[in-house]
C-alpha cells in the first residue's frame, strides 16, 4: 500500500510547505553531484554524528569539531538516497499542508525546526556513540505528522493498493494510520536498542520517535485563532482575485 493523499484539502496555498520540499530537493541535487568521497565528507560535517560531541579522540580523528552544534539542525535537509527523499518529500506533501493551514506558514516554519531538533536530540541521547551520521527530514515530518494525528483525526489517507492485478484505493482513517505508524516505530526503536551495535547504519527510529512525540507536546503553542486564520483566507481570496 502506498499513501497518496489525505481528504482535507487546504484552504490556502502551501508556500512554506512547498518551500521546504524544495529546499530540500535543491540540497539533495547538490549532494548527487558530488563525488563519493567528498559526500561521504560533507555527510560526517553536516550529519548528527553523536560520537564527535561524546569522544573527544574520535571527533579529533576525524576532525569534526566538537564545539560545533549547528549538525543538530542542518542534518534535518540531508538525504542519503533517491528513496530517502522521494518518501519524505511525499509524506511532507501529503501531511504539511493542513498542518501549515492551522499554524500559518512562519509559525509552521518553527514549528517544523523545533521538531527536527527534538528528533536529533533524541537519536543523540539515545545513540551517544554511534560514529554513524544520521541524516534526514524525517524527524521533522515526523513531528508534523504528530501535529496531524491530533489536529483532523477524523481526516481519511487514501491508499494505492496493488496485488499482482489488483489494483484499488482504499482509506483508512488518518488517526489510526498515524497511531499505529507510530506504535510501530517505537516497536522497531525498541528491538533496536536491544539487537542493534549503535555503529550499524539503518533507519533512525528513535529520531523518529523524538520528532512525533516533540509535535505532539509543541503543536498548540502554534495554532493560530480561528480569527486570524479567517481574516487570513478572506485577504487571499481577494488577493487571488
Amino acid at each position: 500500500m502506498f499513501p497518496i493523499a489525505d481528504t482535507i484539502p487546504s484552504s490556502r496555498v502551501p508556500l512554506m510547505n512547498y518551500f521546504l520540499i524544495l529546499l530540500n530537493t535543491i540540497i539533495f541535487f547538490f549532494e548527487i553531484i558530488l563525488p563519493d568521497d567528498a559526500l561521504e565528507l560533507f555527510f560526517f560535517h553536516f550529519g548528527l554524528v553523536p560520537a564527535r560531541y561524546t569522544n573527544f579522540e574520535f571527533a579529533i580523528e576525524t576532525g569534526l569539531n566538537p564545539n560545533n552544534y549547528f549538525p543538530f539542525f542542518t542534518n534535518m535537509f540531508l538525504h542519503s538516497g533517491w528513496a530517502h527523499i522521494i518518501g519524505n518529500m511525499w509524506t511532507l506533501y501529503i501531511f504539511g499542508d493542513n498542518v501549515e493551514d492551522k499554524m500559518g506558514p512562519w509559525k509552521y516554519l518553527l514549528f517544523y525546526i523545533l521538531c527536527g531538533l527534538s528528533a536529533s536530540l533524541t537519536h543523540y541521547y539515545i545513540n551517544p556513540d554511534s560514529t554513524i551520521p544520521a541524516v534526514g527530514a524525517s524527524g521533522a515530518i515526523s513531528g508534523v505528522m504528530g501535529a496531524y494525528m491530533l489536529l483532523f483525526p477524523r481526516s481519511r489517507i487514501i491508499f494505492l493498493f496493488v496485488l499482482f492485478f489488483f489494483i484499488d484505493f482504499i482509506q483508512i482513517p488518518a488517526f489510526i494510520y498515524l497511531l499505529f505508524w507510530f506504535l510501530g516505530q517505537l516497536m522497531s526503536g525498541t528491538v533496536s536498542l536491544f539487537v542493534l551495535p549503535q555503529n550499524v547504519g539503518g533507519i533512525a527510529f528513535w529520531a523518529h520517535i523524538g520528532g512525533f512525540v516533540g509535535g505532539i507536546l509543541i503543536y498548540k503553542f502554534f495554532i493560530q485563532s480561528k480569527r486570524k486564520r479567517n481574516w487570513e483566507e478572506v485577504e487571499y481570496e481577494i488577493i487571488d482575485d
